[in-house]
């Protein structure tokens, strides 16, 4: 009778949620920044797009799951700091007071040191970080996902429940349109919303006329767009402006001053996400 019981009440009992959905539970949107292949600038936008959602006034976090180039903590001149640890989990380290970022790179002895992990080792500390990073709550959470289609990204986008949305950076060569291409197809087949594409270094602002060259092309991230009905959010010029700062690690300083074509235009790319908490 007794053994009745107990299977009566195992059986009555609500299985436990996974520890990814609980830990990600008060954060209100997720987006994930994508390209089809690597060396387009997503690691650069996606350090941008939360800094602007964080100067607006937003609680964001921003998660680097490009486990083999992770620029963010370069990026923000966080080389140096290491994440914190307690009894709850992993705590990320705070930018701002309403910005922490965590990535892989804060775990290495230096920059320059290699990751040699096999899949099973990626994914489980991709999987570690979602399920122990101590957030709070947040309006935001930027995931920065590794580049391509294929199986490092498909695991974190299938790990991440119920995400918001996707923003795809791309820039005008045909080699790295026919990955975007590629990544609007991965983002459908996942059931991701697509915000929209990002058109980088789209031109360079000639420093003595002013006038725009075309350095890489025009007109196929239009075709993209429109064979797909996916707006452009932006395009982005060349700025050495960026490249210097991201080196400097001063991206927050500059986003504040807005002082380069490429950060006006990228206000277009804040303004598409934050319209992502009106809708539903």
């Amino acid at each position: 009778m007794t053994n009745q019981v107990q299977s009566i009440e195992s059986l009555s009992k609500k299985p436990e949620e996974p520890k990814i959905i609980v830990n990600l539970r008060r954060i209100k949107r997720k987006i994930m920044i994508m390209s089809g292949k690597g060396g387009v600038g997503k690691s650069t936008v996606a350090a941008n797009l939360a800094t602007g959602l964080t100067l607006r006034g937003y609680r964001v976090g921003l998660l680097d799951c490009d486990i083999h180039g992770p620029t963010i903590p370069t990026i923000f001149g966080l080389e140096s700091e290491r994440p914190g640890f307690n009894e709850e989990g992993i705590l990320p380290i705070q930018v701002l007071p309403n910005l922490s970022v965590m990535s892989v790179g804060f775990l290495l002895e230096n920059k320059d040191s290699p990751i040699i992990w096999r899949g099973p080792a990626k994914m489980g500390a991709i999987k570690q970080f979602l399920e122990e990073v101590k957030w709070g709550e947040l309006d935001f959470l930027i995931i920065d996902l590794p580049p391509g289609t294929g199986d490092e990204p498909l695991s974190v986008a299938q790990l991440i429940p119920n995400c918001d949305g996707s923003v795809l950076v791309t820039t005008p060569q045909d080699v790295a349109l026919i990955s975007v291409r590629k990544s609007i197809r991965f983002s459908e087949k996942l059931n991701i919303p697509i915000i929209g594409l990002v058109d980088n270094m789209h031109g360079l602002i000639c420093p003595h006329c002013g006038e725009s060259i075309d350095v890489f092309g025009t007109g196929g991230v239009e075709k993209a767009s429109k064979d797909f009905n996916i707006p452009i959010l932006a395009r982005l010029p060349i700025e050495p402006k960026v490249a210097e700062m991201e080196d400097k690690g001063t991206v927050v300083r500059e986003m504040l001053e807005h002082s380069t074509e490429w950060q006006k235009n990228f206000e277009y790319v804040v303004n598409a996400v934050e319209k992502t908490l009106e809708e539903k």
